[in-house]
Formats: C-alpha cells, sequence, structure tokens
C-alpha cells in the first residue's frame, strides 16, 4: 500500500503568505524539531513565527542541544526575507539567519541558518537564564539541512470526532491557532559550530500553521512524536484537564509504515512535573478506536527549558523542548517532545 504523502491537503497550504495579511491578528509559521540518529546533538525547536501586525520583522527561535546540558540559543525578531522564489510562488518564510524554502509540497523542504547564537545550558534555563533576555558568550553557527517528508500530515481534530468538536467550539481551538498540521520526515545535512563539524542523519518533525492564535487561556501541553528506522511512526498533543468537566483536546494517531494515520486518543502522558534535562520516563501509551492499546516507551535524552512567566496566556507557565529516545515493540528511534505546565505544578 502506497503512502499519499499529501494527506489529501491541498498544495495551497504548503506556501507562506506572499504578502502582509489585511487581519493584524493573522499568522503563520513554519517550525521544526530535528535530530540526529546519535545521541549527541539535537535541534528541539527552529521555527518562525509570522506575525501580520508586526510584519517588517519576525520572531525566530533556534534551540541547539548537546549531551552533557550546552545549549545555543538565538531568539527574538529579525528583519524578514522575500517570501518569492525563483518561479515566483511564495515559497520562502525567512528571518534574519535562518530560512525554510519549500522545493515540493508535503515532500521536501530546506532549512538554512548562519548567525551567532548565546551559548548557556539546560540548567542554567531552569536556574533562571531567559532566552533574548540574558547575555552570555556566543558562538559562529551555519546549518544546512534537506527535509523529506516520510509519513501523511497529520491535521489536529481530524481524526476523532471529539477532538474536531472541541477545537471548533472550545477555547482549544484558539490555542492551535487556526489550520495547522504536521509531518515526520528523513532529515539530512549538517551543522558547524565554530570549527566543530557535525554531520546530521536522522528524522524531524515539521509543522505549518496559518490563522488566528490566541494563548490566554493555555493550561499546558504534552506533545510527542517519532519517526521509527521501519517507517511506523506515532504522535499526539493533548490539554490537561479543565476545571468545568468539559472535554479537552486529546488527540493521536499511530501509524505502520504504510496506509493512513490509526487514529488514537492518549490514555497516559508524561506530564510536566520537574525540569529535569535527561533520564525522565517519559513512556505513552495510546488507545485506538477498536480498544487496541499501545505503549512506546521514552526517555527524555536533550532538553531546553524556559520559564515563561507571563509570556504565553495568564498563567506562569514552565516549557521544555527536547529531544527523547522511544522504543516501540524493541525498535528504537529518537523524535521529540514539548511539554509544558502550571508552575507551581512544577517541582525544580
Amino acid at each position: 500500500m502506497a503512502i499519499d504523502l499529501t494527506g489529501g491537503l491541498s498544495d495551497d497550504r504548503e506556501y507562506v503568505f506572499p504578502a502582509q495579511p489585511d487581519n493584524p491578528d493573522m499568522r503563520e509559521s513554519v517550525n521544526a524539531w530535528v535530530w540526529d540518529d546519535g545521541v549527541e546533538f539535537g535541534l528541539p525547536r527552529i521555527g518562525i513565527e509570522a506575525a501580520a501586525d508586526q510584519w517588517d520583522t519576525h520572531d525566530i527561535q533556534v534551540n541547539i542541544a548537546f549531551a552533557g546540558g550546552r545549549v545555543l540559543n538565538m531568539y527574538g525578531p529579525r528583519k524578514v526575507h522575500d517570501p518569492l522564489g525563483a518561479d515566483g510562488k511564495a515559497r520562502v518564510l525567512g528571518a534574519g539567519p535562518l530560512s525554510f524554502e519549500l522545493v515540493e509540497p508535503y515532500r521536501h523542504w530546506k532549512m538554512h541558518l548562519e548567525g551567532s547564537a548565546v551559548v548557556t545550558s539546560a540548567e542554567g534555563q531552569i536556574g533562571g537564564w531567559k532566552r533574548g533576555v540574558t547575555g552570555g558568550p556566543t558562538v559562529e553557527v551555519r546549518l544546512e539541512l534537506d527535509i523529506r517528508s516520510a509519513v501523511p500530515p497529520w491535521e489536529g481534530g481530524t481524526l476523532l470526532e471529539e477532538a474536531g468538536r472541541v477545537l471548533a467550539t472550545q477555547e482549544e481551538g484558539d490555542l492551535m491557532g487556526g489550520p495547522r498540521f504536521e509531518q515526520l520526515s528523513r532529515v539530512t545535512g549538517s551543522l558547524q559550530v565554530d570549527d566543530e563539524v557535525h554531520e546530521l542523519n536522522g528524522g524531524g518533525l515539521r509543522i505549518r500553521r496559518a490563522g488566528v492564535r490566541r494563548l490566554a487561556t493555555f493550561r499546558g501541553h504534552v506533545w510527542q512524536s517519532a519517526l521509527f528506522p521501519s517507517g511506523r511512526a506515532f504522535g499526539l498533543c493533548l490539554y490537561p484537564p479543565r476545571a468545568d468537566g468539559k472535554a479537552t483536546f486529546n488527540e493521536g494517531f499511530l501509524f505502520e509504515g504504510d496506509g493512513a494515520l490509526i487514529p488514537a486518543r492518549v490514555v497516559d502522558a508524561p506530564w510536566l512535573r520537574e525540569l529535569r534535562p535527561t533520564g525522565e520516563d517519559v513512556s505513552v501509551t495510546l488507545e485506538t478506536e477498536d480498544g487496541r492499546t499501545t505503549t512506546i516507551h521514552g526517555e527524555s535524552l536533550l532538553s531546553t527549558f524556559a520559564v515563561m512567566g507571563a509570556d504565553i496566556g495568564s498563567q506562569r507557565l514552565n516549557l521544555q523542548q527536547a529531544i527523547a529516545r522511544y522504543t516501540w515493540d524493541g525498535e528504537t528511534a529518537n523524535g521529540m517532545m514539548e511539554r509544558s505546565s502550571v508552575s507551581d505544578t512544577v517541582a525544580r
């Protein structure tokens, strides 16, 4: 059975805005989590957020994490790039040192990064170092990545009826930020830090979002995904239980290496309860609609942190963006993990 890498989505969803949107609340982004097959380094989020009300600049975030805890960071507004490719189509989202270029919808993207990054550490971030605020020594970074999709895209709220209803009728839809999909990929390339050169051969998760996003009621989340050597994959995202007892967003999938995504919901999730850079059990259990349960064992590997305060919503939140090591039926692969929780529920 063949893999439909479009998932039935229109090619138009992959192209970026060619000009500033009329709606000042509109925004779009290209983000990626990228991991090597090894355990020495990874990129637990690198991306661009483009908001219509500040169109001369787009916000970038670059996290590069190394074994031992060293973290390289770029963050903040940068001057925008021309979105038009050589063919006149809007296929480039870029700002300052970072750019993403669409080569073929749902199949192939390229990413380029070249600039100065601040050096910090996961422990330093836990202790209060704030990206974009606290200075430090810098290094020169150059990154070239080739991103080729391997799994159909997952658009949140389209696999489970209840998940779709929650996004359509409750504030969880505002948190998701409008039409959004993510796609697991194989990734190759190279990372150069000053005179250090690291070849990368692994995987990644690429995210495309375009819409209005409102985060005032953000209460935390768990988000995980991985692509295994055999072609099997999984992904999930869920928000904490609501105080009013209503259902909240909870959706995921399993992928057996061909065919379509298999809808699933999370029955046991690794909520963020302590700020620990590595070695934490982050296993997850999913249940498909036929009642079959699958546990994917996980261990945190490389982490970055942000103590966000009022930066997102009305709650004081802690955020972990990480690369984890997952095992499913004896097969092992690296993958991504992002978690957040209200500060008073998290131990340091």
